[in-house]
């Protein structure tokens, strides 16, 4: 897989979605169904929730008997995850109007050394018909929530994707740079929105379970940063 471009799509027939499930009557999907089912993974593999959802787009189409058109862009940690897909974990017609969905992948099998992130993008179609007002999608560090359908909502990416951390002093939050270092020569907590473990010289490591989305840093005794992965 090229690692400039992680571009991988899960997309259904429109033509086989009613809200809920295959062959439901227009009767029930108005009175507020099951969600739609979305593919996923195979049964061999774990998905896991994305690094971050960075856009959710809703296209509106008048073919195939017309449908609702859900696009999700985000980021993932390396060009080791796969099979892009969204799943509804709304249950009946919501309160708010709102269909919540989780952006998932199928993870790396070890460790992912650090690099830039990687672009990840999938697709759902929803029947017409459909009682939702919006959509929130969810990846494992935030949430993107579209309240106009059709229509497209964003968030800037982030500041740092930590691929050239090593040999950089780390800066907590609310602490100061060290004395005379560049400013190209730090890297802030602030500037790293998602799961993170930092292991200094006197920290031990009481347990460990591998997690995708966690970026750990390795201190020295001076603050730097001298090792690092996604694990």
């Amino acid at each position: 897989m090229n690692r400039s471009t992680l571009f991988a799509i899960v997309c259904l027939s429109a033509v086989a979605w009613t809200l809920g499930a295959q062959a439901q009557s227009p009767s029930q999907s108005q009175s507020g169904g099951p969600p739609p089912s979305a593919s996923g993974p195979p049964a061999d593999v774990t998905p896991w929730p994305v690094t971050m959802v960075t856009s959710v787009e809703v296209l509106r189409s008048e073919r195939a008997g017309g449908f609702d058109l859900i696009r999700v862009r985000g980021l993932v940690s390396s060009s080791a995850w796969s099979s892009p897909h969204l799943i509804p974990i709304t249950q009946g017609e919501p309160v708010d109007g709102i269909l919540d969905l989780i952006f998932q992948g199928t993870v790396p099998t070890s460790p992912a050394p650090l690099g830039p992130f990687m672009p990840f993008e999938a697709l759902l179609p929803v029947d017409k018909g459909h009682p939702y007002k919006g959509v929130r999608v969810r990846s494992g560090t935030n949430a993107i929530t579209l309240k106009t359908l059709p229509g497209y909502a964003e968030i800037a990416a982030p500041k740092e994707d930590c691929a050239k951390c090593r040999g950089k002093f780390f800066v907590a939050k609310g602490a100061q740079s060290p004395a005379g270092a560049a400013a190209d020569s730090v890297v802030r907590e602030a500037d790293l929105p998602w799961n993170l473990r930092v292991i200094k010289p006197t920290d031990g490591i009481p347990s460990y379970a591998f997690d995708p989305n966690r970026l750990t840093l390795v201190l020295s005794e001076d603050g730097r940063i001298v090792d690092a992965a996604w694990d």
